[in-house]
């Protein structure tokens, strides 16, 4: 069995509402040191709101790339570490879309990028729909939502208009599910 990696010490080096970076002083099996430097961040929801053949999408400009991105609804609360994942779901997908799930089902969990980040993400699908106002934050004032066929979902992603990792992976895991399912 291979030892793990020990934190011999940490240290935070950046912090504002909605993350922190810490640099921690490790000891690796071999007993050598090291560093690690690790992103923290709330954990996330990510919802695929499916209504028939459609699934909800929003789209919103995404700063540190530049660039306006097409994903499925998804965020974190900071500052509610505790908030249970399909509370986060619901809360989300009203605040983006104003659609309200009747039924809520996890698909599974997604860590973005566990080399350098803590944050953990839970996968919901949202069916039996109700259309509402939305209540975006300040931040979300850009976005828009649409429905899409999963057809012309897919082709996007082929097409590199949705490049999203989180929202690739999420419907990996319904695809997966329906494979089981049926």
């Amino acid at each position: 069995m291979v030892k793990p990696i020990i934190q011999l010490s940490s240290r935070e080096v950046y912090r504002n509402r909605w993350m922190s970076v810490r640099e921690d002083t490790v000891q690796r099996p071999d007993g050598s040191a090291g560093i690690y430097g690790v992103v923290d961040r709330p954990d996330y929801a990510v919802v695929i709101a499916v209504d028939g053949d459609r699934l909800a999408l929003v789209e919103q400009f995404r700063y540190p790339i530049g660039a306006r991105r097409w994903e499925f609804p998804m965020g974190t609360v900071p500052g509610e570490p505790d908030i249970e994942p399909a509370e986060l779901a619901a809360r989300e997908l009203r605040e983006e879309t104003g659609l309200t799930a009747g039924s809520l089902a996890s698909l599974g969990h997604l860590d973005v990028a566990p080399g350098i980040f803590s944050q953990r993400g839970w996968v919901f699908l949202a069916t039996d729909l109700t259309e509402g106002e939305h209540e975006r934050e300040h931040e979300e004032q850009d976005m828009h939502f649409t429905w899409f066929t999963r057809s012309r979902f897919e082709e996007m992603i082929r097409d590199g208009v949705i490049t999203d990792s989180q929202s690739i992976a999420a419907y990996a895991l319904l695809l997966l599910r329906e494979r089981v399912e049926y």
